[in-house]
Parts: structure tokens; sequence; C-alpha cells
């Protein structure tokens, strides 16, 4: 099947209504219809200003659903992906009590229950059976919630979409809620080419069995649409035939896929009053609201979000994705939306898109700034103004500067790790790893229109933390740009001491009161790292750039796990070529030693120590592990041991205090990822870990 013509912005709206949804009824979580009325009136827009907390939030709805979805690339890129497979990737990128979840509990969190099937050994679907967890734990929300990128990937295929929708649904939930899960995924395939609301629903419904729960929901929600035109009357009837006195536990699917079904047919499909209506209903709005949300935006397309009040504004694109794939956590909505086009475009046999040859950020969608924002202080506050455009066809990000003064630089910037707002965010957690390090080199194109009045100064700069995890500004070398020139920039990351940087940018100045516009066209970085991550002395944030895998204390130097392989990770996956380096010393311990490549918690080659066994080992690990060299050597308790990893293309050469050497070469289906310290059941100590060019 041909890929629709607007696909990506298409995707990169849905994926705009998702966390649009989801960051619009956030604040109020669970709270009831009457509350919100009282308190805060009809939602038609943000209200986190009222509650007093952020707009940009972590939360497992966006987490899930852009994390789980990745088990595709993970397996192959193979359509016929089964649920067992989709289930370790669920271990591989879940940390347990940290990452994506509510962890409420067996018994009470429906995700939690699987995660602890799946654990112990329970694969997919039994992980997420009816007959294991019983009819109320099974038929909560959360198949619906994480559901929408299935929908994305396959346009214009909603039995697809429904089928890769229970797939991944069985990981954790039965019943009706697969079934409500597979109408949205359906639904949202479909509006890739379908805008009439009723066919839409006709194409979610013959996905599922016709005398199911919600089905019957669905028809009485149709029949009442031509009864009435009060959406409140509409949620009256729908409470009392479906509400939570009838369908128990902590978020039950039942009664809140109707308040999605009732938004869209008394919201005649219009992104905002569809919104409203969803959220001011209560129930599990950001939930709710982020499926509405990206159902009506691959239906309208951006069009539909920018016909009402400015949604993305306040947004600019930025997401969070914390998981053990610490590097991927800083994105935004553009990048997310690429990554499942491209998903999409594998499944339809077409290659792969890389906007303006690969950039990180390309800004190849209308209006898409992903995260660049200007320096809030009071010397760029109102400076300078950030705006997508289109010079001769071609999309970037036009940097219109106003009132500059001398000796007062204006600068725009993007996040490259967890900004110091975010570092304590309530609910659910930031885990993150730098996107950018030291010794890599940043690269920009940029421009000035020749309407330009004057030059402008301007040059790559980044900021990263300090003492106190105050942000200290770092700066190159800056470049005049004349009216109607342009130029790329690039620099070499200087050492930093081990202090994560977290934004980069550019800085613009002037000697002269000055006003004009610097075009930005990308801004990417390459290289391989040259940095040694250690903790900092009053600087907690190096130590939060390291993503927790342990179980237990998982702090350098000091590492405990209680039970099984936990790491401690940081980087990200365009590390592919490098040497990795670290001092280690077992105490009480079944193995420890060092990974590279690391893509998550079952995703990784390790070079390990196993005192017990007196061996060293070479191993894979792609969910299960698997040895690819050994050798004998006497390992004794309590003394350091000094190890070097190597990658390279297909190779592996690890080394113990320089001579003992082990050499692996095959096939590496991991071509890059993260370093990590690799600890089983036990406890030891490691040093600062080294990484650099081969």
């Amino acid at each position: 099947m041909a890929l629709p013509s607007d696909y990506l912005d298409r995707v990169y709206a849905g994926v705009l209504g998702k966390i649009i949804g989801v960051y619009l009824g956030r604040p109020f979580e669970g709270w009831s219809h009457e509350r919100i009325e009282a308190e805060l009136g009809e939602i038609w827009y943000y209200v986190h200003e009222q509650r007093g907390v952020p707009l940009v939030v972590t939360d497992d709805d966006i987490s899930g659903t852009f994390t789980f979805v990745r088990s595709l690339e993970d397996h192959g890129l193979d359509a016929g992906l089964t649920a067992e497979q989709i289930g370790q990737t669920w271990l591989n990128y879940l940390i347990e009590k940290r990452t994506i979840l509510w962890w409420g509990g067996l018994g009470t969190s429906t995700e939690h229950t699987a995660f602890l099937r799946l654990k112990h050994g329970i694969p997919a679907p039994r992980s997420g059976s009816i007959a294991l967890n019983g009819r109320v734990v099974a038929e909560q929300i959360g198949a619906q919630i994480f559901i929408d990128g299935w929908g994305l990937i396959c346009p214009g295929n909603p039995a697809l979409a429904a089928d890769f929708a229970r797939r991944a649904g069985s990981v954790s939930h039965d019943g009706e809620a697969i079934y409500g899960a597979q109408v949205i995924a359906a639904m949202e395939a479909a509006a890739f080419e379908e805008a009439d609301l009723d066919r839409l629903l006709d194409s979610g419904l013959a996905q599922i069995p016709a005398d199911c729960v919600i089905a019957q929901m669905i028809g009485d929600l149709r029949r009442w649409r031509s009864e009435t035109a009060d959406w409140r009357e509409a949620r009256r009837r729908l409470d009392e035939a479906y509400g939570y006195h009838k369908y128990g536990g902590g978020c039950h699917m039942v009664p809140n896929h109707g308040l999605i079904i009732l938004a869209l047919l008394w919201g005649d499909g219009d992104f905002q009053k569809s919104l409203m209506i969803v959220n001011t209903c209560g129930w599990d709005t950001d939930c709710n609201s982020a499926n509405v949300g990206c159902l009506l935006g691959v239906r309208g397309g951006l069009a539909a979000i920018d016909a009402g009040p400015d949604w993305r504004g306040p947004v600019a694109d930025r997401l969070f994705l914390p998981t053990a794939d610490g590097g991927r956590c800083i994105t935004d909505a553009l990048r997310e939306a690429v990554y499942l086009a491209n998903l999409g475009r594998s499944l339809a046999g077409e290659p792969p898109l890389e906007p303006k040859r690969g950039a990180r950020f390309h800004f190849a969608a209308p209006g898409a700034v992903q995260g660049f924002q200007p320096e809030d202080s009071p010397a760029g506050r109102g400076t300078v103004k950030v705006v997508n455009k289109l010079v001769e066809g071609r999309p970037l990000l036009a940097l219109k500067v106003r009132g500059l003064a001398p000796g007062r630089p204006a600068r725009v910037a993007t996040a490259t790790f967890v900004p110091p707002s975010a570092m304590k965010m309530a609910g659910y957690g930031v885990l993150a790893s730098p996107t950018l390090y030291p010794g890599q080199t940043v690269t920009a194109a940029i421009a000035a229109p020749a309407s330009n009045p004057q030059p402008l100064t301007v040059g790559l700069q980044l900021r990263h933390y300090e003492t106190g995890d105050r942000l200290a500004i770092c700066r190159a070398t800056p470049v005049e740009l004349l009216p109607g020139a342009s130029v790329e920039l690039a620099w070499r990351v200087p050492d930093l001491g081990g202090r994560p940087i977290a934004e980069i940018g550019l800085e613009m100045a002037s000697t002269v009161p000055a006003s004009g516009t610097v075009l930005l066209d990308w801004l990417t970085w390459s290289g391989t790292p040259e940095v040694t991550l250690r903790p900092v002395a009053d600087c907690p944030a190096a130590t939060a750039a390291w993503i927790n895998g342990l179980d237990h204390s998982g702090e350098l130097p000091r590492l405990v796990q209680n039970e099984g392989l936990g790491l401690l990770l940081q980087g990200t996956r365009e590390w592919t070529d490098y040497r990795a380096s670290t001092t280690i010393t077992p105490h009480l311990c079944g193995c420890c030693g060092l990974a590279v490549r690391a893509q998550g918690m079952r995703r990784w080659y390790a070079l390990l120590l196993d005192p017990t066994a007196g061996e060293v080992r070479l191993e894979k690990c792609l969910h299960d592990r698997h040895v690819l060299a050994r050798q004998p050597l006497e390992l004794p308790y309590d003394q350091p041991y000094q190890l070097t990893l190597e990658v390279s293309g297909n190779r592996l050469r690890g080394t113990v205090n320089g001579d003992t050497v082990l050499c692996a070469s095959e096939l590496l289906p991991l071509t890059g990822g993260a370093v990590a310290v690799i600890l089983e059941e036990g406890r030891a100590a490691a040093d600062a870990v080294r990484v650099e060019p081969l």
C-alpha cells in the first residue's frame, strides 16, 4: 500500500496531539467531572499554571507509547513480531520501580503485575492474561494508553494496526482492554485516509467481536448522539451504564474508552472542542486526552491543531522518554515522528527518511522547533523570537533578534540533558543520559537574510552543570555573519571536568544596537566522546547522568545488586566504535565487569570477571546471554582489576590488567550504544569510566 504523500507531517501531528493531550489532562488526572467543573470549569486550554505544576512532564502514556514500539526495530523490523518479543522489550527498557510504569504493586498496577510475571519467566501473552491475573486486573486502561505508535506506523491499514495492538496489549492486558486498544489503533491507522468519524468508528469496530462490551458501548454512544446534542447528558448516561461503579479497579478500560468515543462524537471532529469534552468529563484525563489528541492530529493534520489556540508554542516539541536506554530520554516530537515514520516506511518496503543528511535538528516539518527556545534570563528575555520558516522551500529555524544591546548577547538553545527545572520532577521521574559529550564535534549551518540591517556575531555555545548544579556557559569562537551570507560552524566540545552538558545552541551579539534574523538550517554532532565519566563533588547532575539499573546502590564507586544482574549505564546509541576502561574491585559478587554498545538492561556486549568460576569472559546479551570467549583467571576478591574493552565494527577486544586478552569477531547486531558497569548479585567498587576513540 502506498504511503500518504504527507505521511511524516501527519505522524508528527499525531505525536503532537498525543503529548498535547497528556500535558493538558495531567494536572487534574483522576479528578471527578464534578470537581473539574467546580474548580476549573470547562478545559479549553492548559491549566498547569493554575495548578502550580510544570507543563512538560514525564508520563507513562508518553514513555510507554514511544518505547514499546521500539520492539519492532529491536527484533529485525519483522511484521511477524510476537507478543513474547514485545515482552522482551519491556524487560530491556524498564527498570523496576523507576521507569515508564506506575509501579503500584502486584494485583494493583496491571503493568507492574505483568512486569513481575515477565521478570520471573512467564512470557507474553500469558503475562497479561485473565487466566493468570484475573479479569479486573487484566482489563484496566494500560493497553490503550500505550497503543498509538502502532496506529501511526500502519497508515491506511487498520487491520495490521489492530493486530499489532493485540500483540502489544497482551503483554499486560486481556479481554475488553485488548478490544479498546484495537479500536483506537485501527482508527488512527484509518485516519490517514479517512476523515469521516462514523467510518473511522466502523474501521475500529470491524477489528473486534460484535458482542463484546466495547462494541456494545460504542453502539449505545452512537445511538445517544442521535438523541441528544448535550455532551453532559451523554456523559451522565455513560456513567450510569458503564461507570466505575460497574467496572472496578484503579482505572478500567471500559468507561474511559467510552469517554474517548463520546468526545469524538460530540466534539464533531474539532481538536479543541473534543479535548475540552474529554478532559472536562474527568476520570483518566491525561490518557483519554492523549488518545483523542493523537487520533485527531492524524485525521486533520497540523492544520487541525493550529486552528485553535497556540497549543504548540508552550510545548516547543519537548518530551522525555525515561528508560534504561538513557541517551534517548531527551527528545522531541519531530525526532520521534521521524523514527515512527521510518518504521512505517520499513513495513511498506520504503527506504528511511534522513532529513538534511540525518542531522539531529532539521526542523523538517511545518512549525517544528525541536525544543529550541530563547534563554529565559533578564538579559535575553524578549530579545529573540524562534519560529519555523520556509526559505526557498526549505524549512529552517528563524531566530529573530530585536533590540540587541551591545554586550548583552541573545541565546537560543535546546536541551541535551535534563534541565534544572526537571531534575526533581514529581510523579514519574526523569532518568536520562546526556546526548552530547566532550570530544564530539558540533556542526551547524547558519545564514543571514540580505535584508538584515547590519552584521551579527554568531557562535555555538553550550551550558553545562557546575558546582551546586548551576549552569555555566562555554562558547566556541564566534563568526561575523554578514547580511546575505551563509556559513557552517564546527566546534569540538572541550573537556568539562566530568560535568554534563545541559543544552546546546547559538549565541548572537553585536557591538552596536542591532536587530535582524539568523537562519538555522540544521544542527547536529558526531564523533566518539573523549570523556571521563565520574562523580563530581558538589555537582549532583554528574551522578544523575548515570542510568541506575541496579536494584540497590547505583552510585560510583560503591555498587550493590541484591538479586540478578544490574547495570549502571551512560551514553547514547550514536556511540559506535570506541574504547572503554575502568578499574573494578569485586568484594562479594557473582560477576562484574564493563559493557559497551549497551541499549538497555538486556542488550549489550561485556567483559566480565567471574571470581566464583575463576574466569574472565566476553559475553553478548540480546535478551539472553551468550559467551563469546572465555579464559581461566584467578580473581581473588578485594583486588582491583583494570578492565579495557574495545569495540570496532564486528570486533571486540578485552584486556584485564593490560595482559589478559580476549577477542571475539562475529556479526554484532548492536551497532552502537552506551557504556555500562555490570554487577551480578553482590557488591563491587568501580572507578570512573573512561570513553575515548580507538
